[in-house]
């Protein structure tokens, strides 16, 4: 798969890509007041709205469609910035291409169809376009994974993907969980794929937005895509987690935006020690869950052999009490000691049931 590096194409430079503007279109007044200061913020690469706005229930601020492609027009000649906007299918891809659009993105509900991944990818074919993939609503990296490559495969090779989060049954600050594993499982995939963090979609709240944005960076994510208002209070959609544009650029430069490598040699003789002693233990550790396997291997052989079953409820529980209490007089967050547990007694269950199988 051949991707283009951002800095060829977008942001000319090292720097993350910054995207921002309103979530929705709804006026051209609107659009030209938040364009026109946000102009004024030289970070700011790339005017994003939305035009087209996917709704869970109708009746909702569904964008104004065509007219606002109009009105970014008006952006790129009055402001010189480029613009972006989502499309979710053939006819909304092919006007953003004659309105002269800069930048197409594919939302998360879109990600999830292929059939509509490969309508937008058969308009794009022999253009070259940019566009950028958010990730799906729900946690699956092979999902967002095969939308990227429909896209490649169509001749795209100014591609980078969106992480918005993800929908999450359970209770969460978030809009969106976060999930940082899954871009990062992601970008271990596709290591030459930039992405751009969403905090707007991942928080739903303005007041969390400065430390996504800031745990983004933090992460080696190549830009943030942040929207912004002249007037939140009267949005047409999510006016919770939208910023004026005088906020944002406060958010901006409060940021600490680190550096990958260094040519410090001192820095880099220091980390290569620490990483040194990292490899070093995680060599004890790979022996010890070897050990580890070999017990548990013995245990599913004893219970095939006297028709035990192999889940049992109470040894399950002694081990997650006893495991936490000793991790939390070291330190170990329980969360991070039920993760491990609960990985430790998933492959305990897997190994035993296909003894248990073999004949």
């Amino acid at each position: 798969m051949k991707i283009q590096p951002l800095n060829t194409w977008i942001t000319q430079d090292n720097n993350p890509l910054i995207i921002a503007g309103p979530c929705g279109a709804e006026s051209e007044e609107q659009i030209l007041q938040t364009a026109k200061q946000l102009s004024e913020i030289e970070s700011i690469k790339l005017f994003r709205a939305g035009i087209w706005k996917p709704r869970t229930r109708p009746n909702a601020f569904e964008g104004v469609g065509e007219e606002g492609l109009e009105w970014l027009t008006q952006v790129q000649k009055q402001y010189n910035l480029k613009t972006a906007v989502e499309v979710a299918n053939a006819q909304h891809t092919e006007l953003a291409l004659k309105h002269g659009v800069d930048v197409l993105w594919i939302g998360a509900r879109t990600t999830g169809n292929p059939f509509s991944v490969q309508e937008i990818a058969d308009v794009v074919k022999g253009t070259n376009i940019p566009v950028f993939i958010k990730n799906p609503i729900h946690a699956d990296v092979q999902l967002w994974l095969g939308a990227i490559e429909r896209l490649s495969n169509a001749g795209i090779t100014k591609i980078a993907a969106i992480h918005r989060g993800f929908h999450y049954a359970g209770k969460t600050k978030y809009r969106n969980k976060p999930m940082w594993e899954l871009a990062i499982e992601l970008k271990t995939i596709l290591p030459e794929l930039p992405i751009i963090c969403d905090p707007s979609h991942i928080s739903g709240n303005r007041e969390l937005i400065p430390h996504v944005a800031q745990k983004a960076l933090d992460l080696g994510m190549n830009g943030l895509m942040i929207e912004s208002h002249i007037n939140p209070s009267v949005a047409l959609s999510d006016a919770q987690q939208q910023l004026t544009p005088s906020a944002l650029k406060e958010l901006l430069n409060a940021l600490v935006y680190r550096q990958s490598v260094t040519q410090n040699p001192d820095c880099n003789d220091k980390l290569s020690q620490f990483r040194k002693m990292i490899n070093e233990v995680d060599d004890e550790l790979i022996n010890v869950l070897k050990k580890r396997m070999n017990i548990i291997e013995q245990i599913g052989e004893y219970k095939k052999e006297h028709d035990l079953t192999i889940f049992q409820l109470e040894r399950w529980q002694e081990i997650l009490r006893t495991r936490i209490q000793w991790a939390e007089k070291l330190g170990i967050p329980r969360a991070h000691t039920e993760k491990i547990c609960q990985l430790l007694h998933e492959e305990s269950i897997r190994i035993q049931t296909e003894l248990m199988n073999k004949k």
